[in-house]
């Protein structure tokens, strides 16, 4: 479903991003590990179309999104992929369903339409009962999956993960470990997760290991 093809980044006189190819299939989670520095976190950003690559080509469904101008390549990030980071970046004035539907608003879906929708995905995620709080209202770990409804409300084919359970405890970054193969199971993105935690690595499908700018064989 996506293909990345040399894919290059530099940052000055520094050389991130060395040539990587990957190829990510439909319902495929995928892990990506390695010391910090090696480029985990670019690669990342550049598959998820919020940076470009300085060579290569992002292809989605064989659609060189390398190439869309920045209004469109917004456009088609909001529709098709959603993000989960280390650190939640939940609107503090707006409520939990808030915040699940502002992707939704973006895309133009009707008010009615997207409020059901998230509330169904925060159900899903056992957070029905705090759709009205704000995120200083919520634990950690509620906040992280709020953030997780909100990368899930317009359906995309594939979310990207960084770092998701590094600001967690142990028993919620247990469970969100679990919920990622839940999702997989209800809703079928593909999903890529750079970690440290070797624990959530090694229950990927495919297990890939990044030094230096360029995926370990």
């Amino acid at each position: 479903m996506i293909k990345a093809k040399n894919i290059t980044k530099s940052y000055g006189d520094v050389k991130v991003l060395k040539g990587i190819d990957l190829e990510i299939k439909k319902g495929e989670i995928i892990s990506i590990v390695g010391p910090s520095g090696a480029g985990k976190t670019t690669f990342l950003q550049i598959l998820g179309t919020l940076s470009r690559p300085d060579s290569g080509q992002i292809l989605y469904d064989d659609k060189n999104v390398s190439k869309f101008k920045d209004k469109q390549l917004a456009a088609f990030r909001n529709n098709n992929i959603g993000f989960v980071f280390q650190f939640h970046h939940l609107l503090p004035e707006f409520t939990a369903l808030e915040n699940v539907c502002i992707p939704a608003f973006i895309g133009n879906i009707p008010k009615d339409q997207a409020e059901k929708k998230a509330k169904e995905i925060l159900s899903f995620l056992k957070l029905d009962h705090r759709i009205d709080h704000k995120p200083k209202e919520l634990s950690g770990g509620e906040q992280q999956r709020v953030a997780v409804a909100r990368a899930l409300i317009n359906e995309p084919s594939v979310i990207f993960a960084d770092e998701p359970s590094g600001n967690l405890d142990t028993e919620n970054r247990n469970e969100l470990h679990e919920l990622f193969f839940s999702l997989r199971d209800k809703y079928n993105p593909s999903i890529v997760i750079v970690t440290h935690d070797n624990e959530l690595a090694n229950m990927a499908d495919r297990k890939l290991t990044m030094k230096d700018g360029l995926f370990l064989s």
